[in-house]
């Protein structure tokens, strides 16, 4: 069995944050029906990061939050952004995992905001933690505005979501190996290696 780990940064106790995780969840449990997925809020760990922050201990329930992530297969992580970046509490969490606890783990990322000016966080602010951290982070970003709730059409949000979860799947059932779903998106396609290894002169 597939384990997977959707962490919601959200701030408030009902966030469209957490409602962008368990849509993540929802549609992994549809691409991949021999997955388990848990969805965990920073927000109810706010203390014990901090803590942990201040003194290089978890907290036991910290810990096994910790712990979760650490066996995770893959993780979806989804934050509110605020001023074109993250909180601190995002940042406090993942500073507290060692510096090579994501090494190789394929990563979704996707966060909300309340304006679209917000939506390149995901690559200018995200994307180079994990990169940091060694993670594999999907090619497809997920960023949701209050527009995109209601949304429709190719880029609707569920599409987004839906391309995300397929290009994760195909990393865990392993993309090219000729055992993924017929549906998931091959990052490893001749087109894909091509662009990330030009031919050499003579």
């Amino acid at each position: 069995m597939t384990n997977i780990v959707a962490i919601s940064a959200g701030l408030s106790d009902s966030s469209t944050t957490r409602l962008l995780a368990d849509r993540f969840a929802e549609s992994v449990k549809r691409k991949y029906g021999d997955a388990t997925v848990e969805v965990v809020s920073l927000r109810e760990l706010a203390h014990e990061i901090t803590d942990a922050t201040l003194t290089g201990f978890a907290p036991p329930r910290l810990q096994t939050v910790i712990d979760k992530v650490l066996a995770a297969d893959g993780l979806i992580v989804v934050t509110p952004i605020f001023k074109a970046s993250y909180p601190g509490l995002f940042k406090s969490f993942f500073d507290v995992l060692d510096a090579e606890a994501l090494t190789g783990k394929p990563v979704v990322l996707a966060a909300t905001g309340g304006t679209a000016r917000h939506s390149l966080a995901i690559d200018f602010a995200m994307r180079p933690l994990f990169a940091y951290m060694q993670a594999l982070t999907v090619p497809t970003g997920v960023f949701a505005s209050p527009y995109d709730w209601g949304s429709e059409g190719t880029n609707a949000l569920g599409e987004r979501i839906d391309r995300a979860t397929a290009e994760l799947v195909s990393l865990l059932k392993g993309a090219g190996t000729g055992r993924g779903p017929s549906d998931d998106i091959d990052l490893f396609s001749d087109t894909f290696l091509s662009i990330s290894n030009p031919p050499t002169a003579d």
